[in-house]
């Protein structure tokens, strides 16, 4: 019977240094982020995070380079994983795609959404971006969790951030439709986006540091054995 295949072979330099570049990003953006929510004058936990980048802020500039930062550190991630997760790296093409448009267009004050508020189109616009980023990213997770092909590293950490992060988004829909803008809301987003934000950042951590997600699915050398010399013994 033949020799398995390597499973803890590095990744390769690309894909290192665009998972190293995705870990400073999502690192800076989430800071600026938190910045401009603690620092501004908004309405703290019972208001929405996008509250942060209002015009008449003075913390909005700050907001909005954190959010283009998160964009380009998922855009990153993306580039970073193996081929073979293709399905993973589409969706946070389109999260990195929509956390950009939502940084773009602004809400205006309180960001209202229906049902119960009456919302401008740039209202809209921002709140389906901000939505579709986040959802995104949860089935990310999923597609990763669920793929053969992934490294048994992100598959356990892709796990783990979705048993949290889908109940999570379901509470946060739920509460938006039921209750509307309010401390409930504003919790349960902090929390979904907290998970996401730290499990994008240990996803390009773990390949950046090359801890057993390298392409591990590339071939061994034809007539040889894992130790590049002896060739693979057969029954």
């Amino acid at each position: 019977m033949a020799e398995p295949l390597p499973t803890g072979r590095a990744a390769s330099p690309p894909r290192v240094a665009a998972a190293s570049a995705a870990a400073g990003c999502l690192l800076a953006g989430t800071a600026a982020v938190i910045v401009a929510v603690v620092g501004g004058p908004g309405p703290g936990l019972a208001g929405y995070v996008s509250e942060a980048g209002v015009t008449d802020s003075a913390y909005a500039p700050t907001y909005r380079i954190g959010v283009f930062a998160l964009a380009a550190g998922v855009l990153l991630l993306a580039a970073a994983l193996l081929p073979a997760l293709r399905a993973a790296a589409a969706l946070l093409g389109v999260g990195s795609f929509a956390t950009a448009l939502s940084a773009s267009v602004t809400c205006s004050a309180g960001c209202p959404l229906p049902p119960f508020e009456r919302a401008t189109v740039a209202d809209l616009v921002h709140g389906g971006a901000s939505i579709t980023a986040t959802a995104t990213l949860v089935f990310a997770m999923l597609a990763v969790a669920f793929s053969p092909a992934a490294p048994p590293v992100l598959r356990r950490l892709s796990a783990r951030a979705a048993v949290v992060a889908l109940p999570l988004a379901a509470a946060v829909g739920l509460a938006m439709l039921l209750v509307g803008r309010g401390a409930v809301v504003g919790v349960l987003e902090r929390l979904l986006l907290a998970v996401a934000a730290l499990w994008g950042l240990a996803t390009a951590t773990a390949v950046a540091t090359a801890t057993g997600v390298g392409d591990a699915r590339d071939p061994v050398a034809p007539g040889t054995g894992r130790d590049g010399g002896r060739p693979a013994s057969r029954r």
